[in-house]
């Protein structure tokens, strides 16, 4: 019990605090005005009743575990010795088990507000200072809520309402998940969970109370889901993942998704084999077998090794998988040999030494393996017309590998009266065998077949980095870089034409021959695009470029808006999957949400600041700033007369608003939270606001007058209009095992009521049934992230689910079978 006190007083020290209470550089002598002054004693007065509140929530720890204590003494005394398992299994675990193993500690995320391992963002620990537009500053913690004492308040989630406690109530047997527990209090009607060891009381509706029954199990759902659209490319880090197919499909990837995109018929095929970021891509010279390479990952489970998949194109089954166990971080490059019948892969990891190894792809056998280089390698292929050879690039480095009784072995490329170039970053091989290289310094090199010198220079070929090199059916040579510029070079590397790409696709990453005369293009800007060499290219995908977080449905089309760090706001359009329209904004967004006529949608930003638009035009309606920390939710309520904003600041800030969405007027804000607002749900009536909190509290709120609503009563039988607070009493079964709180990003409910999705930190999109308020609810899993999923939302008619990555940029559509 004294572990338990002093880990809550180690992470507050009350003399600090009281020292800070007590600065007496702020007196009636002071140079502040009368509104500074009072501002910064209701400070104060906040402050210390945190204080209080900490303490009283550590002792009310203590106390909780001393009945527990007792009543598991009075159990035993009982029962006998022989219920000694059950009894203990009932005390709360230090570390959270999974499999017998003990997961590694979560790692908090940055203070930016942009989670690197996925959860809830969080602010850094920081005291705001009262000023005179805000009047009463709030102690932020930097914690996700371990820290912050239970609430006392009736209608949070640290009490009941009779404010006794309930351990003492009959109730129901302990559901035990590592350092989570779950109770029923049937007397008085509400579950309580445990997140981190914070209680999370749940009330349930009066229609429940007698019939609820904590053991009952769950269902699965009856619906499934199926990807059916993947948007986005991954061009700005990754080189030669575009090719176009016989079937006529043009094959890439992002995300663990390998998209097959059959353009003239605008349907999409996939492949999911993969279970984290996918980095490159090879197809086998019989254009049908195909070899993706992954990352290291971490799932619910543990770790996800780096590997190759082998699939077939056709039928999307994978045929085989290699060096599980073998590769290190990751796979970088990839390429079948083409003089053998494609028989053996080269491939190249993401260790320290970039291990090169050949392979018996179809035997699964390692033929050779060499350190390849301690610098970056960009590329990897083999010689077209010698499958003992191997030519490998990158930083101030180019390698012809021969594969020789078991062994590879190095002959350097020599430049000689060149200037070395600080990067190789790209190869390819002209019909007589001849090796050609595009460098850093602008610069076509051609390499005399069977040797490693140079026999032709063609100098300043672009301004800047040459990316991609393409030797097309006809022997053009094609070429493109940093400057955009797409030119050609006849057999004699004599130039043919010069294309420039627009600035807003931004450099040529990788260039594939299309059908024809056609050639497609992956852009650094996750653009692909088709043209021809004498014409104009035109986008056939297109996806954001940075960590993406906003995700809004339109509420009567079949529409839904993305945005995310990359300052790109975008409307499309789910039937036709194109995008309808895309806006540059000021700062990284976070939030979205559209207003019930469709007319306008906000959009918030990580800067406090928070916009308007016009779905149709685009235009800018309105512009307002609360704060200066990111919003995590900006919903309307259903009858649109007010917005509510979740901010990072512990506030949410209410606006009537007017003109059908087109003027705002601030009501007041929200106080109440001790930590970062996280979701916020309206009442059909659009009466009342519930909240989650990243301390894990759930508050209710009478919107319009900025009051916060204590009575259990009241709040037990409200209908939601959405549900996206993942704390709640008819959703709390949707946390998994072992969860300390922040594994699940985002949570909705289909139109229909029937449905409940999540998306969480493992890549993994869940679909339950609703109400899901049993505890381990069961729900089909289903992969293509890589990243953390951070938002998911229902179509306006369920005929579609979307869901956004994370650090993986992508948005994936799902059909609702």
């Amino acid at each position: 019990m004294e572990d338990g006190f002093s880990s809550y007083s180690s992470l507050y020290d009350t003399s600090s605090l009281l020292q800070f209470c007590n600065d007496d550089s702020v007196s009636a002598a002071s140079i502040m005005d009368v509104t500074d002054r009072i501002a910064s004693l209701e400070q104060r007065v906040q402050m210390q009743e945190d204080e209080i509140q900490l303490l009283k929530s550590a002792l009310a720890d203590v106390v909780r575990r001393l009945n527990l204590s007792e009543e598991q003494q009075a159990l035993g005394s009982r029962r006998g010795p022989t219920k000694a398992r059950p009894m203990i299994a009932t005390l709360p675990i230090r570390p959270t088990v999974n499999n017998g193993s003990i997961q590694p500690k979560k790692t908090l995320p940055s203070p930016s507000g942009s989670r690197k391992d996925g959860g809830f963002p969080i602010n850094k620990s920081t005291v705001r200072r009262a000023n005179s537009n805000e009047h009463v500053g709030t102690l932020t913690r930097k914690d996700s809520g371990e820290s912050k004492g239970n609430r006392t308040r009736t209608g949070s989630t640290g009490s009941n309402s009779s404010g006794k406690r309930s351990d003492s109530k009959q109730r129901d047997p302990v559901f035990n998940a590592g350092m989570r527990r779950v109770t029923h209090c049937k007397e008085e009607g509400y579950v309580k969970m445990y997140l981190k060891g914070r209680p999370v009381t749940m009330y349930l509706p009066k229609d429940q109370v007698d019939t609820y029954s904590l053991e009952a199990r769950a269902e699965l759902p009856c619906n499934k889901l199926k990807l059916d659209w993947v948007y986005g490319y991954r061009g700005r880090d990754c080189r030669s993942n575009l090719y176009l197919l016989p079937t006529g499909e043009t094959v890439y990837f992002i995300a663990s998704v390998v998209v097959l995109f059959n353009v003239d018929e605008q349907l999409q095929r996939h492949y999911t084999g993969h279970t984290d970021d996918i980095k490159c891509l090879a197809v086998h010279p019989d254009k049908i077998t195909i070899a993706t390479g992954q990352v290291a990952g971490t799932s619910s489970d543990g770790k996800l090794v780096p590997h190759v998949r082998i699939w077939d194109s056709v039928s999307l089954n994978t045929l085989h998988v290699l060096g599980a166990g073998f590769f290190d971080r990751g796979l970088i490059c990839l390429a079948f040999s083409k003089s053998n019948g494609g028989n053996t892969l080269c491939s190249i990891d993401d260790s320290n030494d970039h291990v090169l190894s050949v392979w018996d792809w179809q035997r699964e056998d390692k033929l050779a393996e060499v350190k390849c280089s301690n610098e970056s390698v960009f590329a990897a292929d083999f010689h077209p017309t010698d499958s003992s050879v191997v030519v490998t690039c990158g930083k101030s480095h180019l390698y012809f590998w021969s594969l020789e009784k078991g062994s590879l072995v190095k002959k350097q490329g020599l430049f000689e009266k060149q200037e070395k170039p600080k990067f190789v970053l790209c190869v390819t091989f002209a019909e007589n065998g001849d090796t050609i290289t595009g460098d850093s310094s602008g610069n076509i090199l051609v390499w005399g077949k069977g040797t490693n010198r140079i026999s032709q220079v063609i100098q300043g070929a672009h301004e800047g980095s040459i990316f991609a090199l393409c030797m097309l059916r006809s022997c053009t040579l094609v070429s493109g870089g940093k400057d955009r510029r797409l030119i050609s070079w006849n057999s004699s590397y004599q130039r043919l034409q010069i294309v420039e790409v627009p600035e807003l696709f931004g450099p040529i990453r990788t260039i594939a021959e299309g059908r024809g005369e056609t050639v497609l293009i992956g852009t650094t800007k996750n653009f692909v695009l088709q043209g021809s060499i004498d014409g104009e290219f035109v986008p056939i995908t297109q996806g954001h470029t940075d960590e993406l977080w906003g995700l809004a449905v339109h509420p009567w089309k079949s529409q839904f808006l993305t945005c995310g760090c990359d300052r790109q706001v975008c409307l499309w359009d789910s039937n036709s999957h194109q995008l309808i329209w895309t806006k540059t904004i000021e700062d990284a967004a976070q939030s979205a949400g559209f207003h019930p006529s469709g007319a306008v949608v906000a959009v918030g930003s990580q800067t406090g600041r928070w916009l308007v638009l016009d779905t149709e035009s685009k235009d800018l309606v309105a512009v307002h700033t609360d704060g200066n920390e990111q919003l995590s939710a900006m919903c309307y309520g259903p009858d649109g007369n007010f917005l509510a904003i979740g901010s990072h600041d512990n506030y949410i800030y209410i606006y009537a608003v007017g003109e059908n969405g087109r003027k705002y007027s601030r009501v007041g804000k929200c106080s109440g939270h001790s930590s970062f607002i996280t979701h916020l749900d309206w009442s059909t009536d659009s009466q009342y606001l519930v909240s989650n909190s990243g301390d894990y509290e759930i508050l209710y709120w009478i919107p319009s007058v900025c009051k916060q609503v204590v009575s259990v009563e009241t709040t037990r039988d409200i209908e939601w209009a959405t549900c996206t607070c993942p704390l709640g009493f008819q959703v709390f079964g949707l946390w998994p095992d072992g969860s300390d709180g922040t594994d699940v990003n985002a949570v909705s409910r289909s139109n229909n009521k029937n449905l409940l999705v999540t998306g969480d930190d493992f890549g993994k999109v869940h679909l339950f049934s609703y109400p899901c308020s049993q505890f381990r609810a069961p729900s089909h899993v289903y992969g293509g992230h890589s990243s953390h999923v951070t938002n998911v939302s229902y179509l306006f008619d369920d005929s579609y689910l979307v869901s956004t990555g994370g650090k993986d940029m992508s948005v994936m559509q799902w059909r609702i079978l």
